[in-house]
């Protein structure tokens, strides 16, 4: 009985501490979500199509990257149009930055919606939460606010402890 009572007060102790550090981590935060009397961002960049360990999205994102560092103050976004449910499915992305005149080698995007909504997501990599559940909560923000999003859910990266989605509403 006395085995039971030390096991149950370890698991226990267990359980608290690893609450404690994933509360500490940002895994409690609210994700935020305002709505933004302004048209998305424009973008510049460039479109990935293929399979998620293909060297050629490294090469997009490494393009993309070097860009940020001749625009200071930018930020990278990410449009994934197709997302894979595993290494050897099909994805399709957009990465790009919020810049006004794009050089003639990337791609523009242009969002002719004049509203959004924004949800903000702060916390540790490790404890935030994943797309789904961040794509469900703008969704419901939508129907509760009576709003229609245009089905495009833009991420911007703003530090490693912080990332912006951006839903356009139709």
């Amino acid at each position: 009985m006395k085995k039971i009572g030390v096991s149950l007060i370890v698991i226990l102790t267990i359980f608290i501490v690893t609450y404690f550090i994933y509360d500490r981590l940002g895994g409690n935060n609210p994700i935020e979500i305002e709505l933004v009397e302004s048209s998305p961002p424009q973008l510049a960049g460039k479109s990935f199509k293929g399979q998620p360990q293909d060297a050629e999205l490294a090469i997009t994102f490494k393009s993309i990257e070097t860009l940020l560092s001749l625009n200071p103050g930018k930020k990278i976004h990410t449009i994934y149009f197709q997302e894979p449910s595993g290494k050897l499915d099909t994805m399709e992305v957009f990465v790009g930055l919020d810049l006004p005149f794009p050089p003639a080698d990337l791609e523009s995007m242009i969002f002719t919606e004049s509203r959004f909504l924004l949800a903000t997501i702060k916390g540790n990599k490790w404890v935030m939460p994943g797309p789904l559940k961040v794509k469900e909560k703008l969704e419901a923000a939508a129907r509760q606010q009576s709003l229609s999003l245009s089905g495009i859910f833009i991420d911007k990266i703003i530090s490693e402890s912080e990332v912006q989605v951006i839903a356009p509403i139709r």
